[in-house]
């Protein structure tokens, strides 16, 4: 009889639980399982372990599997097994041996050439044949009867092809300044060129002795870092011989037993301390199982990488699992019970070393720079892949390219691609222009509706030039905006553009925005459709842009400016009243990615693994009495964005940015902090659009500063089923800033408060309820909470665009 022994609540394997049957005692291995001879149906089967109630079970006869659901105690205090100190003292020595044993850090130079081979199958032996009879409800009550053929035609395709795979050659090189991929040749079925975010894609770490360890893009803590042992407990299994050297087999888990975190086994050298194997698991909503294998350079005494094997199937999920922007489910085969026929996909990626080089002279250009990609990696004929001795081919390998060759040019998908990449960052293609689907229609309270028209020219047109452009009419003010900008591209690797521009148009008081800021698509900007409180400007610039600097983007601009508040105010400076003003200005602006990692492809650089934190940094200097400017004043602004995701589909924000104006400044360009509320009596009068981060229930104009320093915190939890087709994601938020202002006196006409006690709120939203539409609840409290119980509540509309990427 086989089996598995599991938890009831997070069906999470229980591993080594004990198992007594007529006298004679196992244990289940690593993932729960174990074989069980049984001689006697009348006799109990008896199941124990550290943490759970024990079970008594007697055999059902004819079963063709045995799964033991164990319940946890929670009367004892400890759930969690106790190793002996021996196993400690060999995890401390694998901690403190890892610079010996790490190659990154034991070696001078290594270089070697990798294999890779990704693909989507499933086991056609798994998939029934089977053409079930479906039952569906119409009108009035009655039933329709259809026969559903999914099954049997699943499996007829999976027989002759795989659903998906991809292979890549890349060049792994390291020495005294880091490490760095060069991509030698890489496919992709249905692809004359490869997706280069798939190309950066890292779904497994390559190195098992950092501190965390990356698994499908998120950061994992590894047993065997830092304070691996105050998160993991070990265990002894037995020692055994691996290349004739002594090895221990270890086994982890997290002390949290129903935590979704790493577990699995380790195969320690008895000698050295180092990695002779390991195999990883992860449990949740989707399962991972993650093998390295390595061999022993005597020469070195040390364990370098053989293999790397990584598999995902679904895990105790109900949803699907999002891969290459098309959706993929994944089946958990705890139960070994047959489901239906997609169910049964899994992801499985191969890796493969070769041609290794050690301590031999290595160089490479830009370090910082992760992976290199080279244009005439892209580009490989057949001969080349079928010489390759790591090309392990096989018939169904074979069909799939072809298959999907075909079909990539039947239905055009990477023109979709393409097209899906720029319809993401609000833009839509047509002919030689991508048109900004963000000018099309607006609406404030000062313009009433705008309507207009605005992009950019393509590479259609050109590749080292641009013109953006856009035109605009307000029907309430009845007047024309418009503005254009050309630009030349001056060097195509760092995508370093020059340009200037002239724009006659409006923007809100008091807005904070880094001139490297990346453009996020909106269908709506709900902010300002509630703000009265614009300015005109008439602006002449030329600027420029680069990646020069790696891992950064910056800006540098000059620009003239003519100011023309469109409210009641006037700025008094040395005696002297202004309503309108002009200003020169120089800006510079540096948006700085430490941790990401970078891609040099033959259209520029790439980030490709948007990692935190990350920093923003600009200097704004306005200069008098230069091409008759009126002030002179400087604005320095900061901000810092950290994200922390899990595997389970939840994630934790920050934001921490500030920003100080010394000199003369007028409102206009001081800090009004991304207030969204209105001033209305009742609390439903005041329903709007959230925004993403604004402050909810701060009121419009109600505070403004000449310093300030603003946190934002944020939560949110994976999506909760409540109903078909109901499934919000919900967040926690809670946000706070201090400001102050310099020279109040020398705003005259417009009434507003400071923040020097503070400004605090707190919220739930509970985002995509129904159609990508949702709500939010914000209070305010603290120093600034208002006289009327009522008037510190915001409740808003949000809504999500989910495009599928």
């Amino acid at each position: 009889m086989k089996g598995q022994v599991i938890d009831y609540d997070t069906t999470v394997p229980i591993a080594f639980a004990k198992i007594t049957y007529n006298n004679k005692t196992i244990a289940t291995d690593w993932e729960g399982k174990f074989t069980l001879e049984i001689k006697d149906n009348n006799k109990p089967i008896l199941f124990s372990y550290k943490g759970y109630y024990d079970k008594t079970h007697y055999i059902t006869v004819g079963a063709p599997f045995l799964l033991i659901k164990m319940v946890n105690d929670n009367t004892l205090k400890e759930k969690e097994i106790y190793s002996e100190s021996q196993v400690n003292a060999i995890i401390k020595k694998v901690i403190e041996n890892k610079p010996k044993n790490q190659p990154e850090k034991a070696l001078q130079t290594f270089e070697y050439k990798n294999y890779e081979h990704l693909l989507v199958s499933a086991n056609p032996d798994s998939v029934s044949s089977k053409i079930d009879t479906v039952y569906k409800k119409r009108l009035f009550g009655r039933n329709t009867m259809k026969l559903d053929s999914t099954n049997y035609k699943f499996k007829k395709l999976i027989q002759q092809q795989h659903l998906y795979q991809t292979e890549k050659v890349n060049l792994i090189q390291h020495n005294e300044k880091g490490t760095k991929e060069t991509l030698i040749a890489t496919r992709m079925a249905g692809f004359k060129k490869p997706l280069y975010e798939y190309l950066g894609l890292n779904l497994v770490s390559y190195s098992l002795y950092d501190n965390q360890l990356d698994i499908l893009e998120t950061p994992v803590r590894n047993p065997i870092s830092n304070y691996g042992r105050k998160l993991f407990v070990f265990k002894i299994i037995d020692t055994m011989k691996i290349e004739n050297r002594t090895v221990y087999r270890i086994y982890f888990q997290p002390k949290k037993l129903n935590s979704d975190r790493l577990r699995g086994l380790l195969y320690v050298d008895a000698e050295n301390f180092g990695i002779a194997q390991a195999f990883f698991r992860i449990y949740g909503i989707i399962n991972i199982n993650a093998t390295y294998t390595f061999n022993y350079l005597k020469e070195h005494q040390l364990w370098f990488p053989e293999k790397r094997k990584f598999t995902v199937v679904k895990g105790n999920n109900s949803e699907d699992l999002n891969i290459f922007g098309g959706t993929i489910k994944f089946n958990s085969s705890l139960e070994g019970i047959q489901k239906n026929a997609s169910d049964q996909l899994y992801l499985k990626l191969e890796s493969t070393p070769y041609d290794i080089e050690i301590n031999k002279p290595v160089s490479f250009k830009i370090p910082s720079i992760k992976i290199d990609v080279p244009e005439a990696s892209m580009s490989k004929p057949d001969s080349y892949w079928k010489s390759l001795k790591k090309d392990t081919l096989d018939t169904r390998k074979i069909r799939t390219y072809a298959n999907l060759d075909s079909l990539s040019v039947a239905e055009n998908i990477e023109g979709k691609i393409i097209f899906g990449r720029k319809i993401f960052n609000g833009y839509l293609p047509i002919s030689i222009i991508d048109l900004d689907l963000k000018t099309l229609i607006k609406y404030n309270n000062y313009e009433g509706f705008r309507f207009g028209i605005g992009g950019v020219t393509n590479n259609k047109l050109s590749e080292n030039y641009k013109v953006s452009f856009n035109v605009a009419y307000g029907l309430k003010d009845d007047k024309f905006k418009f503005g254009i900008s050309p630009s030349y591209l001056l060097n195509k690797e760092t995508n370093t553009w020059i340009s200037a521009s002239y724009a006659d148009d409006l923007s809100e008081i008091g807005q904070i925005q880094f001139a490297t800021q990346p453009r996020r698509f909106k269908i709506y900007d709900p902010r300002p459709i509630n703000i009265s409180t614009f300015y005109n400007y008439k602006t002449f610039s030329s600027f420029i842009e680069s990646k020069y600097v790696p891992k950064t983007d910056i800006y540098f601009g000059i620009s003239r400016s003519e100011i023309l508040p469109l409210f009641n105010y006037n700025y008094v400076v040395d005696g002297n009243s202004y309503t309108n003003f002009n200003l020169t200005t120089a800006q510079f602006s540096i948006q700085w990615n430490p941790f990401s990692g970078y891609m040099q492809t033959p259209t520029g650089r790439l980030e490709i693994e948007k990692k935190f934190p990350k920093f923003a940094f600009q200097v704004t200097k306005s200069f008098d009495n230069i091409l008759g400017s009126d002030f002179d004043f400087t604005k320095v602004d900061l901000k810092i964005t950290h994200e922390i995701p899990y595997l389970n589909g939840q994630n934790t924000s920050f934001i921490l940015q500030s920003g100080m104006a010394f000199g003369d400044t007028p409102l206009t360009h001081l800090y009004s902090i991304a207030p969204n509320n209105l001033n209305r009596e009742t609390l439903f009068k005041r329903i709007t659009f959230a925004g993403k981060n604004s402050f909810e229930t701060m009121f419009f104009n109600e505070f403004f500063s000449s310093r300030y320093v603003a946190f934002h915190a944020r939560h949110t939890f994976d999506k909760v089923k409540i109903a078909y087709k109901i499934k919000p994601v919900i967040s926690v938020v809670t946000r706070m800033a201090w400001g102050e202002m310099d020279h109040p006196s020398q705003h005259v006409g417009f009434g507003y408060k400071t923040m020097e006690k503070g400004f605090f709120e707190s919220g739930v939203e509970a985002n995509q309820i129904f159609k990508g539409f949702g709500l939010t609840f914000f209070m305010r409290y603290g120093p600034n909470a208002l006289p009327r119980f009522e008037d510190n509540f915001a409740l808003k509309l949000s809504y999500v665009l989910d495009l599928g990427f």
